[in-house]
Protein backbone atom coordinates (compact mmCIF):
# COMPACT_ATOMS: atom_id res chain seq x y z
CA UNK A 1 0.00 0.00 0.00
CA UNK A 2 1.21 3.50 -0.86
CA UNK A 3 0.10 6.13 1.69
CA UNK A 4 0.46 9.91 1.48
CA UNK A 5 0.52 11.82 4.77
CA UNK A 6 0.25 15.55 5.40
CA UNK A 7 -0.85 17.89 8.20
CA UNK A 8 -1.43 21.54 9.05
CA UNK A 9 0.85 21.82 12.10
CA UNK A 10 3.95 21.66 9.90
CA UNK A 11 6.67 19.23 8.85
CA UNK A 12 8.30 19.15 12.31
CA UNK A 13 5.09 18.71 14.33
CA UNK A 14 5.02 15.76 16.75
CA UNK A 15 1.59 14.73 15.50
CA UNK A 16 3.02 14.11 12.04
CA UNK A 17 5.51 11.67 13.55
CA UNK A 18 2.56 9.87 15.18
CA UNK A 19 0.79 9.73 11.82
CA UNK A 20 3.92 8.38 10.14
CA UNK A 21 3.91 5.51 12.61
CA UNK A 22 0.22 4.81 11.98
CA UNK A 23 0.79 4.88 8.22
CA UNK A 24 3.84 2.61 8.42
CA UNK A 25 1.89 -0.04 10.33
CA UNK A 26 -0.87 0.09 7.71
CA UNK A 27 1.45 0.09 4.70
CA UNK A 28 3.43 -2.91 5.92
CA UNK A 29 7.04 -3.82 5.14
CA UNK A 30 6.44 -3.79 1.38
CA UNK A 31 4.47 -0.54 1.37
CA UNK A 32 5.43 3.10 0.98
CA UNK A 33 4.74 6.12 3.18
CA UNK A 34 5.24 9.49 1.49
CA UNK A 35 5.23 12.72 3.49
CA UNK A 36 4.46 16.10 1.92
CA UNK A 37 3.70 18.59 4.66
CA UNK A 38 3.77 22.37 5.11
CA UNK A 39 7.17 23.88 5.78
CA UNK A 40 5.54 26.13 8.39
CA UNK A 41 2.42 25.81 10.52
CA UNK A 42 -0.80 26.25 8.55
CA UNK A 43 -3.42 25.85 11.28
CA UNK A 44 -6.76 27.46 10.47
CA UNK A 45 -6.25 27.74 6.71
CA UNK A 46 -9.13 25.37 5.92
CA UNK A 47 -9.14 24.11 2.34
CA UNK A 48 -7.32 27.10 0.83
CA UNK A 49 -4.88 26.67 -2.04
CA UNK A 50 -2.04 28.96 -3.10
CA UNK A 51 -3.76 29.95 -6.33
CA UNK A 52 -2.11 33.36 -6.81
CA UNK A 53 1.53 32.64 -5.96
CA UNK A 54 3.99 29.75 -6.38
CA UNK A 55 5.30 27.61 -3.55
CA UNK A 56 8.75 26.22 -2.92
CA UNK A 57 9.09 22.49 -2.27
CA UNK A 58 12.15 20.81 -0.79
CA UNK A 59 13.18 17.17 -0.41
CA UNK A 60 14.28 16.61 3.18
CA UNK A 61 14.82 12.85 3.06
CA UNK A 62 13.69 9.89 0.96
CA UNK A 63 9.89 10.14 0.56
CA UNK A 64 9.81 13.24 2.82
CA UNK A 65 9.12 16.72 1.44
CA UNK A 66 8.23 20.15 2.81
CA UNK A 67 6.21 22.65 0.79
CA UNK A 68 5.62 26.34 1.47
CA UNK A 69 1.87 26.01 1.21
CA UNK A 70 -1.33 24.77 2.77
CA UNK A 71 -2.25 21.13 3.42
CA UNK A 72 -4.37 21.12 0.25
CA UNK A 73 -1.36 22.50 -1.65
CA UNK A 74 0.72 19.66 -0.23
CA UNK A 75 -1.71 17.04 -1.50
CA UNK A 76 -1.67 18.63 -4.97
CA UNK A 77 2.13 18.85 -4.91
CA UNK A 78 2.37 15.20 -3.92
CA UNK A 79 -0.01 13.92 -6.58
CA UNK A 80 1.22 15.95 -9.52
CA UNK A 81 4.91 16.47 -8.77
CA UNK A 82 6.41 14.35 -6.01
CA UNK A 83 4.68 11.09 -6.93
CA UNK A 84 4.69 11.92 -10.65
CA UNK A 85 1.21 10.55 -11.23
CA UNK A 86 1.63 7.34 -9.20
CA UNK A 87 -1.37 8.02 -6.98
CA UNK A 88 -1.44 6.79 -3.39
CA UNK A 89 -3.98 4.28 -2.13
CA UNK A 90 -4.80 6.47 0.88
CA UNK A 91 -4.38 10.07 2.06
CA UNK A 92 -4.04 10.70 5.81
CA UNK A 93 -3.97 14.18 7.33
CA UNK A 94 -2.90 14.93 10.92
CA UNK A 95 -2.54 13.98 13.65
CA UNK A 96 -3.65 17.47 14.61
CA UNK A 97 -2.75 18.86 18.03
CA UNK A 98 -6.24 19.70 19.26
CA UNK A 99 -9.70 18.71 18.14
CA UNK A 100 -11.26 19.33 14.76
CA UNK A 101 -14.83 18.75 15.87
CA UNK A 102 -17.93 20.94 15.60
CA UNK A 103 -17.30 24.37 14.04
CA UNK A 104 -13.53 23.78 14.07
CA UNK A 105 -14.08 21.57 11.00
CA UNK A 106 -14.78 24.63 8.86
CA UNK A 107 -11.44 26.25 9.73
CA UNK A 108 -9.27 23.15 9.86
CA UNK A 109 -6.31 22.73 7.52
CA UNK A 110 -6.16 19.11 8.66
CA UNK A 111 -9.66 18.52 7.31
CA UNK A 112 -8.74 20.60 4.24
CA UNK A 113 -5.94 18.20 3.38
CA UNK A 114 -8.26 15.20 3.58
CA UNK A 115 -10.92 17.04 1.58
CA UNK A 116 -8.46 17.66 -1.24
CA UNK A 117 -7.60 13.98 -1.27
CA UNK A 118 -11.29 13.16 -1.64
CA UNK A 119 -11.74 15.73 -4.42
CA UNK A 120 -8.92 13.95 -6.22
CA UNK A 121 -10.91 10.71 -5.97
CA UNK A 122 -8.82 9.10 -3.23
CA UNK A 123 -9.74 7.54 0.12
CA UNK A 124 -8.91 10.22 2.69
CA UNK A 125 -9.09 10.57 6.47
CA UNK A 126 -8.36 13.50 8.81
CA UNK A 127 -7.18 12.61 12.31
CA UNK A 128 -7.04 14.90 15.34
CA UNK A 129 -6.20 14.49 19.02
CA UNK A 130 -8.64 16.28 21.36
CA UNK A 131 -6.75 17.73 24.35
CA UNK A 132 -8.06 18.47 27.83
CA UNK A 133 -7.44 18.20 31.56
CA UNK A 134 -7.00 14.41 31.40
CA UNK A 135 -4.25 14.65 28.76
CA UNK A 136 -2.26 17.50 30.33
CA UNK A 137 -0.07 15.25 32.46
CA UNK A 138 0.50 12.51 29.90
CA UNK A 139 4.10 12.05 28.79
CA UNK A 140 2.75 11.67 25.27
CA UNK A 141 -0.31 13.89 24.61
CA UNK A 142 -0.88 11.90 21.41
CA UNK A 143 -1.03 8.60 23.32
CA UNK A 144 -4.64 7.88 22.38
CA UNK A 145 -4.16 8.58 18.67
CA UNK A 146 -0.91 6.63 18.63
CA UNK A 147 -2.53 3.61 20.31
CA UNK A 148 -5.85 3.48 18.46
CA UNK A 149 -5.13 5.25 15.18
CA UNK A 150 -4.17 2.30 13.00
CA UNK A 151 -7.18 0.23 14.08
CA UNK A 152 -9.61 3.07 13.30
CA UNK A 153 -8.11 3.68 9.86
CA UNK A 154 -8.05 -0.05 9.10
CA UNK A 155 -11.74 -0.34 10.03
CA UNK A 156 -12.61 2.54 7.70
CA UNK A 157 -10.60 0.99 4.88
CA UNK A 158 -12.50 -2.26 5.38
CA UNK A 159 -15.98 -0.75 5.59
CA UNK A 160 -16.02 2.95 4.65
CA UNK A 161 -14.94 3.50 1.06
CA UNK A 162 -17.40 1.79 -1.28
CA UNK A 163 -18.78 5.17 -2.30
CA UNK A 164 -18.25 6.41 -5.87
CA UNK A 165 -20.25 9.67 -5.84
CA UNK A 166 -18.79 12.74 -7.55
CA UNK A 167 -18.14 14.32 -4.16
CA UNK A 168 -16.38 11.41 -2.52
CA UNK A 169 -16.79 10.53 1.11
CA UNK A 170 -13.92 11.32 3.42
CA UNK A 171 -13.73 10.89 7.18
CA UNK A 172 -13.01 13.16 10.11
CA UNK A 173 -11.69 11.25 13.14
CA UNK A 174 -11.25 12.84 16.56
CA UNK A 175 -9.55 10.94 19.39
CA UNK A 176 -10.98 11.81 22.82
CA UNK A 177 -9.15 13.83 25.50
CA UNK A 178 -8.52 10.80 27.72
CA UNK A 179 -5.64 8.34 28.19
CA UNK A 180 -5.55 5.51 25.66
CA UNK A 181 -6.68 2.91 28.22
CA UNK A 182 -9.81 4.94 29.00
CA UNK A 183 -11.17 5.01 25.44
CA UNK A 184 -14.67 3.50 25.36
CA UNK A 185 -14.68 2.65 21.65
CA UNK A 186 -15.74 4.21 18.36
CA UNK A 187 -18.94 6.12 17.63
CA UNK A 188 -20.10 7.39 14.27
CA UNK A 189 -21.20 10.94 14.99
CA UNK A 190 -22.51 13.93 13.07
CA UNK A 191 -20.65 17.21 13.15
CA UNK A 192 -21.88 19.17 16.16
CA UNK A 193 -22.15 22.85 17.03
CA UNK A 194 -20.85 24.51 20.18
CA UNK A 195 -23.50 26.97 21.28
CA UNK A 196 -22.62 30.23 23.05
CA UNK A 197 -19.03 30.11 21.84
CA UNK A 198 -17.27 31.07 18.62
CA UNK A 199 -14.06 32.39 17.17
CA UNK A 200 -13.41 36.07 17.72
CA UNK A 201 -10.56 38.57 18.06
CA UNK A 202 -8.52 39.87 20.98
CA UNK A 203 -6.65 43.20 20.61
CA UNK A 204 -3.08 43.65 21.88
CA UNK A 205 -0.66 46.57 21.84
CA UNK A 206 2.85 45.77 20.64
CA UNK A 207 6.01 47.19 22.29
CA UNK A 208 6.13 49.74 19.46
CA UNK A 209 2.66 50.96 20.39
CA UNK A 210 0.88 49.49 17.40
CA UNK A 211 -2.46 47.75 17.79
CA UNK A 212 -2.76 44.14 16.61
CA UNK A 213 -5.59 41.63 16.67
CA UNK A 214 -5.18 37.96 17.55
CA UNK A 215 -7.80 35.46 16.38
CA UNK A 216 -9.12 33.70 19.47
CA UNK A 217 -11.08 30.45 19.71
CA UNK A 218 -13.81 29.66 22.19
CA UNK A 219 -13.76 27.08 25.02
CA UNK A 220 -13.06 23.63 23.64
CA UNK A 221 -14.55 21.64 26.51
CA UNK A 222 -18.08 22.83 25.65
CA UNK A 223 -20.11 19.78 24.56
CA UNK A 224 -22.20 19.73 21.42
CA UNK A 225 -25.63 18.09 21.08
CA UNK A 226 -25.75 14.53 22.50
CA UNK A 227 -24.44 12.01 19.99
CA UNK A 228 -22.49 14.54 17.91
CA UNK A 229 -18.71 14.69 17.56
CA UNK A 230 -17.44 16.86 20.43
CA UNK A 231 -20.06 15.45 22.82
CA UNK A 232 -19.00 11.83 22.30
CA UNK A 233 -15.31 12.83 22.44
CA UNK A 234 -15.82 14.42 25.84
CA UNK A 235 -17.52 11.19 26.96
CA UNK A 236 -14.39 9.19 26.01
CA UNK A 237 -15.34 7.91 22.55
CA UNK A 238 -13.42 8.16 19.27
CA UNK A 239 -15.70 10.01 16.86
CA UNK A 240 -15.86 9.15 13.17
CA UNK A 241 -17.76 11.62 10.98
CA UNK A 242 -18.41 10.87 7.30
CA UNK A 243 -18.15 14.06 5.21
CA UNK A 244 -18.39 15.39 1.67
CA UNK A 245 -17.16 18.62 0.10
CA UNK A 246 -20.68 19.32 -1.24
CA UNK A 247 -21.93 22.33 0.77
CA UNK A 248 -25.46 22.29 -0.65
CA UNK A 249 -28.22 22.45 1.97
CA UNK A 250 -30.15 19.58 0.37
CA UNK A 251 -32.86 19.74 3.04
CA UNK A 252 -33.82 23.24 1.81
CA UNK A 253 -33.91 22.72 -1.96
CA UNK A 254 -37.56 21.71 -2.38
CA UNK A 255 -38.94 24.28 0.08
CA UNK A 256 -36.93 27.09 -1.45
CA UNK A 257 -38.02 26.14 -4.97
CA UNK A 258 -41.66 26.13 -3.85
CA UNK A 259 -41.29 29.51 -2.16
CA UNK A 260 -39.64 31.12 -5.18
CA UNK A 261 -42.35 29.81 -7.50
Amino acid sequence: MRILITNDDGINAPGLEVLAGIAASLAGPDGEVWTVAPAFEQSGVGHCISYTHPMMIARLAPRRFAAEGSPADCVLAALYDVLQGAKPDLVLSGVNRGNNAAENVLYSGTVGGAMEGALQGLPAIALSQFLGPLTEDLIDPFETARTHGAAVVRALLDHGFGDRADYRLFYNVNFPPVPAASVKGIKVAAQGFRRDTSFGVEPHISPSGRRFLWIKGGPQQTPTEPGTDAAVNLEGWISVTPMRADLTAHDRLAALQAALE
